[in-house]
């Protein structure tokens, strides 16, 4: 794959042996104009910080993006393997993956259904961006769907006008190896140019089982004149990785940190054994043809089509489960009842159509975009029975493992299928955004979507219950605000901003099961955000600081509060009233030129109003006969995994050209396992300390060469990042509570080596 990408965009920079007049100017000019239709600029009052390319490009080559974002403020992140390769995951100001936006040139990268964006899917993004912008908070209603705390907005940045060659290759703790190769021929005198890059990245992991073997390609090619440019982008994301995400047992904590019970059985002669096919895999494809054009000066359009491609299955290794809960009966074994060992595979295949527009006005004093967002998706989840000790293997063609007598599925989706069901969700979005400056001191901003959602599934699931469902939502999410700029480098903003988000597809499904097997009619209400904020900031020569405070008062919070239908299903439940409220502080100082600190911290409070646990409540331990609920009632309590305080250090010393010398530390309060609020259940505070250190030469003006190292976790510090909790009530007998927990522990010291060749 290498040779043959190198070789072709070699071919291609025949085509820059000659470049047009002002290219830079006018590349310079079309990217801007791309970029500021979707982001806040600086003068809009909404908070949020940026990320540029140098930061990106400097940070470990093995961090997934919420890892390089992990020193914004209000910004808590994880990684399930403990390193950086592999699911990681983030939160913002508490708001959870599905509540952050995340959106490349403007596309949405949220999976339609689960609201998620996998990071796993998409690696190595540091080497293809040219920027990110983190808004907190509502945001700008152009970062597109699904911003309900948070927004994330990727810019793959500008086209090189010169050709351009680099290779990027690391090293490091738990076998870990990285490498980049990326070329570009630079903008041709005809206006033609492309560009690609490469990655592959392996590791072990840090727990047992969480290798990665991950693989990117990006690709752009296109054509700019003086006013206008098409663009074809092109990202490929493949990942194979191990089953990390039941994390590990509070009991193995201490006896052995890089414990998965994931895999986990016992063979005939009462071994325990691990599956070795217990992996995930997925593959994505997005494809993108973008068309803009600068009528004038002032005004500007352009137009995205995409589409994402993605497939990909999990296979497990299922132990004490009953033949009847994957749909055999009796004229396929003697006892449906019986309990016995399975290999599974749970398989998807999506596709996601999108249609972009977007008009862009800018004057002196007034500024207006506007746009459309037109989505259609669709996903298919199947699931099949590949292997028993009793049936034998169920897949064609099946590889066997020797000396373990079982097969090893290749989620072609051949088996013994119990359940196929499907998906249709299609969004139409209307914006319209202003800014009006009546002089030079004051900015007003309103900003106005209206989201239109039809959402059909239709099938059975994976507990043969019938899926068929139909519905929609409309919303209105009105933005509006104004800055104050007194004098040069002092400004102050408020905002306050209305958001809507719809249950997810899981959130449906468990109604649908509930309804279906109690008769009963329960339903899901959309959830409401209402954000305000305020913020000031100074930026002096030397110093600048700022500070802000956030107001996000929830209305139908979707929260699972552990209550269960009649028949077990677990239920999730509108929660009248909650919020999250807080402070943000950011300073920065300069005493010289070669030196810079940065900190930021974040104090909040994150609480739910009239709260109810719900827990399955049994007779003893011993015969576990299910009795009903037990329920414990809460006036207030405190969010989930919301930390009340966030902070973070970073600093950064060029003593010689070519030179930089860094270190950052993170600091994480203490993070409640549920809504209970428990000193039992709850993850310490943590402070992580990072350092890292790179030399650039130059290679006679023909281009560079640099040597970093990257030292993680350098103080060694034993913490778990994210945790889960599951919990079961008894009336009598010597126990009162059983509980399972899954925690998931971060490396200690670790360590990783870069070079980088640039031509």
């Amino acid at each position: 794959m290498n040779i043959l990408l190198i070789a072709a965009t070699a071919a291609l920079g025949a085509l820059a042996h000659t470049s047009p007049e002002g290219k830079d100017s006018l590349n310079y000019k079309l990217d801007s104009a791309v970029v500021a239709v979707s982001r806040a600029g600086d003068r809009t009052p909404v908070t949020f910080s940026m990320v540029g390319r140098e930061d990106l490009r400097s940070t470990s080559p093995l961090n997934s993006l919420p890892m390089l974002l992990a020193l914004q403020p209000s910004v808590v992140t994880t990684n399930e393997g403990g390193t950086g390769i592999g699911y990681s995951k983030m939160t913002v100001r508490g708001s959870k993956g599905s509540q952050i936006n995340v959106t490349l040139n403007g596309i949405t990268l949220n999976d339609a259904e689960s609201q998620e964006v996998f990071w796993v899917n998409i690696p190595a993004l540091s080497g293809i961006l040219g920027s990110v912008q983190l808004q907190r908070g509502l945001g700008t209603s152009a970062n597109g769907v699904g911003a309900f705390g948070a927004s994330i907005n990727m810019s793959s940045g500008a086209v090189s006008p010169e050709p351009f060659a680099s290779a990027d290759f690391g090293f490091g703790a738990y076998s870990t190896a990285t490498a980049r190769v990326s070329a570009g021929t630079g903008i041709a005198k005809n206006g033609l140019y492309a560009q690609a890059t490469y990655s592959k990245n392996l590791t072990d992991g840090y727990i047992r089982g969480a290798f990665g073997d991950t693989q990117s390609l990006f690709f752009s090619a296109g054509w700019l004149s003086e006013r206008s440019s098409v663009k074809f982008t092109y990202l490929m994301g493949d990942q194979r990785t191990g089953i990390t995400w039941n994390g590990i047992p509070l009991s193995a904590i201490q006896t052995d940190r890089t414990y998965n019970p994931a895999g986990e059985y016992t063979d005939s002669e009462g071994n325990t054994r691990y599956y070795p096919g217990e992996t995930d895999n997925y593959t994505q494809h997005h494809l993108q043809l973008s068309a803009s054009h600068l009528f004038t000066e002032r005004l500007f359009a352009s137009a995205t089509l995409n589409y994402t491609k993605g497939d990909g299955y999990y296979e497990q290794y299922k132990t004490g489960k009953k033949f009847k809960a994957y749909g055999f009966g009796s004229e396929d074994v003697a006892d449906p009842s019986e309990k016995s060992d399975f290999i599974i595979n749970k398989s998807m295949d999506n596709g996601y159509w999108v249609f972009k527009t977007e008009l862009n006005y800018s004057a002196e004093k007034l500024k207006i975009a506007g746009g459309t967002y037109l989505s259609h998706y669709t996903g298919g989840h199947f699931g099949t029975v590949l292997w028993n000790p009793v049936l034998g293997n169920l897949k064609t063609g099946s590889n066997i493992h020797r000396g373990l007598g079982f097969g090893h599925g290749t989620g072609s989706g051949d088996g013994w299928q119990w359940y196929d069901n499907n998906s249709r969700k299609t969004e139409a979005d209307l914006w319209a955004r202003a800014e009006y400056a009546p002089s030079e001191v004051l900015n007003a901003y309103v900003d106005l979507q209206y989201r239109s959602i039809g959402l059909r599934m239709k099938g059975i699931d994976d507990e043969f219950s019938d899926l068929g469902w139909n519905g929609g939502w409309d919303f209105f999410n009105p933005r509006a605000g104004i800055t104050y700029t007194p004098a040069s480098g002092h400004k102050a903003y408020a905002s306050v901003a209305l958001g809507h988000r719809e249950p997810g597809r899981s959130d449906i499904k468990e109604v649908i099961e509930t309804n279906n097997a109690a008769g009963t009619s329960l339903s899901l209400k959309p959830e409401k955000m209402l954000d305000t904020e305020f913020g000031y900031s100074w930026t002096g020569q030397r110093l600048s600081a700022s500070a802000g405070l956030y107001f996000m008062e929830y209305k139908d919070m979707l929260l699972e509060t552990g209550k269960l239908s009649d028949s077990g299903y677990a239920i999730k439940e509108n929660v009248p009233r909650s919020w999250r409220r807080g402070i943000e502080l950011a300073a920065a100082y300069k005493p010289i030129d070669a030196l810079r600190f940065e900190a930021n911290a974040t104090f909040s409070v994150n609480q739910i109003e009239n709260y109810t646990a719900w827990y399955e409540e049994y007779d003893n331990i011993d015969d576990w006969h299910f009795l009903g609920q037990y329920s414990v009632h809460f006036d207030r309590t405190t969010m989930l995994m919301s930390p009340s305080a966030v902070a973070a250090g970073r600093a950064v010393w060029t003593p010689l050209k070519g030179l930089s010398v860094s270190a950052d530390m993170k600091y994480v309060g203490k993070q409640y396992w549920d809504n209970t609020a428990s000193e039992d259940r709850c993850l310490p505070s943590y402070a992580v300390m990072n350092m890292s250190a790179s030399q650039s030469f130059s290679l006679r003006g023909k281009g560079d060469i640099t040597l970093g190292v990257y030292l993680g976790n350098v103080l060694n510090t034993l913490y778990e990042a994210d945790a889960w909790v599951y919990r079961a009530h008894f009336q009598g007998g010597s126990a009162e509570w059983y509980q399972e927990e899954g925690l998931f522990p971060q490396a200690p010291f670790n360590w990783m080596l870069r070079l980088t060749v640039t031509l």
